[in-house]
């Protein structure tokens, strides 16, 4: 067990949802200056006719809320794993323009990736008719969300428009919740430190495997750097159809990461101009069912952009825990790969058998 670095981890990362709840300090506001020079910004991209994968820092400049993505970058990667944005200006464009805008300012803090079967490097969380191409992901639909992590580096999400009932977003420390498994279950850890695989949800390429193939360590630390990837529904999927069931040790680990998530959570409203960003390996995110609503022009809808940022972390087994349960089929593309038509083209894998990445 020495080798899987069994001793608690004391960085930023770790933190508990009531001490969120009194420091705020995870939450911007963007003001008047910081929304002119957005709209600004994107006036030049549409002036100069640039496609979205086209769109750099430089090609989106924004002179002072810049300053605000650098310190949200450097929280993602070496603070807290979070923060809010509050007051982009959803009410004044159409939403295409609003994905675009919104595009710009996540390139000021990392490369956007394909996050689904249309190679989309924009994704409309909803159940109307924005909804991409996603296999049999459940995104956007009514249902609670379990607390989880998504495929890239950071996932960060902005309201346009928040369901009529206001569920709240769910943010659990990863960090926090590894310490607390060492507290009471530490005899779990190697079990969760060996992995899973997971299901690539009808997402895969001709000539790619159905699932991963090969286990995904939920925790791996390398360095102090402690990663965590967990998606219940996925890995549990992907062991039923490979038929290698669970055990009962698994699920009570999995029901253990649930309970204590849980306790542990940061519950806040998301409402219309919000954005959240999340680091996908020191924080789970969900967030409360909601009522179905029938109307279109109702529905809830959120746009979700996934970055890749060079030298985010260390990583034990980087093609495995960064790249492991994302790359397959026309997910985790980076922008300027999509530009060169790479995303139709086979993805290279690792050749090693051992670990199974030429699947």
């Amino acid at each position: 067990m020495s080798n899987l670095g069994m001793s608690p981890v004391t960085d930023a990362s770790a933190w508990y949802g009531s001490d969120m709840e009194a420091d705020r300090s995870w939450e911007y506001i963007l003001g008047d200056r910081h929304v002119a020079e957005l709209e600004r910004a994107l006036a030049g991209v549409k002036d100069r006719g640039l496609q979205m994968a086209e769109i750099g820092p430089g090609d989106f400049p924004l002179p002072t809320l810049s300053d605000v993505l650098r310190r949200v970058g450097g929280e993602l990667r070496l603070g807290r794993g979070f923060a809010l944005l509050r007051g982009f200006p959803v009410d004044s464009f159409p939403t295409e323009d609003l994905a675009t805008m919104y595009y710009g300012l996540c390139r000021h803090i990392g490369t956007g990736m394909t996050q689904n079967s249309d190679s989309g490097l924009i994704h409309y969380v909803t159940d109307g008719a924005l909804k991409p191409n996603q296999g049999k992901r459940g995104v956007g639909f009514p249902k609670a969300s379990r607390l989880h992590v998504d495929l890239m580096d950071i996932v960060t999400l902005l309201c346009v428009r928040q369901a009529a009932d206001d569920p709240h977003s769910h943010l659990s420390s990863s960090t926090t919740l590894y310490n607390e498994i060492l507290k009471r279950r530490p005899d779990l850890l190697p079990r969760l430190f060996e992995g899973y695989e997971w299901d690539r949800m009808d997402e895969h390429g001709t000539g790619e495997s159905a699932t991963s193939g090969y286990r995904v360590p939920l925790f791996s630390r390398v360095n102090g750097d402690l990663s965590c990837r967990y998606n219940r529904a996925w890995m549990i999927a992907a062991h039923v159809n490979e038929k290698a069931p669970l055990s009962v040790e698994d699920r009570e680990a999995f029901d253990l990461i649930d309970e204590i998530s849980a306790e542990t959570k940061l519950a806040f409203p998301f409402g219309q101009g919000d954005i959240q960003f999340c680091s996908n390996y020191t924080v789970l995110h969900g967030r409360d069912a909601h009522e179905l609503e029938p109307l279109e022009e109702r529905k809830r809808l959120l746009i979700r952009i996934w970055l890749n940022v060079p030298g985010f972390r260390q990583f034990s087994d980087e093609a495995v825990v960064r790249y492991g349960i994302g790359c397959h089929g026309n997910l985790g593309w980076a922008a300027d790969e999509v530009l060169a038509g790479r995303h139709k083209t086979p993805r290279p894998r690792r050749d090693d058998g051992a670990m199974g990445l030429d699947n």
